[in-house]
């Protein structure tokens, strides 16, 4: 598909062959920040994104999360799409068993007809948040994410041209007839082996669950059907990425992405925090462990660095597409490590 093959500027060469460099946003809520600013600073990354040849800019629905303002996800992606231009905006994702599936279809089949050829819908099966939160999100309809194909399904029937058994007689309008790319996301083996039985391209968080990266991408690979949507298999990585001029630096910015993460081991949630000089000074040895482990694949470092790192990491899990997270707290630095990262070629 064109949207999968279409090259961008912002790549890695491995092994002779060219991977295409993504970003993935939440949005995220700083200390002593607001919602308003966060919002902006997402449009702001993507423009240059956009200017520095990233693919794709993707945001991730989360809920109940002082540090995330992506919660209302297509909002934000219509956000990004109107102020930019040619990058491909998506979501990474969509959280399905939150949703009917008619509603997803019609407000991405909005997106794709206000912003023609560039929207890319990301789905998972998790909650994106805690249980108390996902039964308020669904009211009184049901779903722990084990109906996720049935609700996959029913998604892309709406999504096909009028006259499809399982509309039942109803519509997605808009929605209906229209080219919106589907992908599935995941962060264990049961999102890689859907989308390889189904031939749909397949994203991994490996930004949060390392262990599991290479068996689900092995998984999917191996489970992979062509279908009218592939002909072979396509995989996307996302993996935490902060650059900096210097290691040095950047092992500090990386001690907010530890802070934020700590706070979600401790379940006392809070905005993304400002760096600080020596993490052991904030967490215990078990809880410094258990972080490290978490945020494994992390890839942090001056540019050469990272360079060698994220090359090791696309050989290792055979990536097709890397998507890069980036938690730092200072504005201006997160856009010098996305810019860092955009000229490793």
């Amino acid at each position: 598909m064109s949207e999968i093959d279409e090259q961008a500027q912002a790549q890695v060469q491995v092994q002779g062959k060219s991977i295409p460099l993504s970003v993935l946003d939440v949005s995220p809520i700083i200390e002593g920040g607001t919602v308003a600013e966060s919002l902006h600073n997402t449009l702001d990354l993507a423009r240059h994104a956009e200017q520095w040849g990233y693919n794709r800019y993707w945001l991730a629905e989360h809920h109940n999360s002082p540090s995330i303002a992506s919660s209302a996800t297509s909002v934000v992606i219509g956000h990004v799409a109107a102020g930019t231009s040619k990058i491909r905006v998506g979501a990474g994702g969509i959280m399905l068993p939150n949703h009917a599936p008619l509603v997803i279809a019609e407000q991405f089949g909005t997106l794709e007809a206000l912003f023609p050829g560039r929207i890319d819908l990301g789905l998972g099966r998790a909650p994106g948040t805690d249980q108390l939160t996902a039964a308020a999100l669904r009211g009184g309809r049901r779903g722990n994410g084990l109906d996720f194909p049935d609700q996959l399904e029913e998604l892309r029937a709406f999504l096909e041209p009028e006259g499809s058994e399982l509309n039942r007689g109803v519509r997605a309008i808009p929605g209906e007839g229209q080219n919106i790319p589907i992908w599935l996301l995941g962060s264990s083996d049961f999102s890689a082996n859907l989308a390889g039985q189904l031939g749909l391209p397949f994203a991994f968080a490996g930004h949060f669950s390392p262990a599991f990266t290479v068996p689900a991408m092995n998984l999917y690979r191996s489970s992979f059907q062509p279908s009218d949507v592939l002909e072979k298999p396509h995989g996307m990585v996302a993996v935490n990425v902060i650059a900096a001029d210097t290691d040095e630096e950047a092992i500090r910015l990386s001690t907010s992405m530890q802070q934020l993460f700590l706070s979600f081991i401790r379940n006392r949630p809070g905005p993304l925090k400002p760096p600080v000089v020596n993490m052991d000074e904030v967490w215990s040895e078990q809880e410094k462990a258990a972080i490290q482990q978490q945020l494994g694949s992390s890839i942090v470092g001056s540019p050469d660095t990272v360079k060698q790192k994220l090359q090791a990491f696309i050989e290792a899990t055979g990536a097709d597409e890397i998507m890069i997270a980036a938690h730092i707290y200072d504005h201006q630095a997160r856009l010098r490590s996305y810019e860092l990262v955009s000229s490793l070629i």
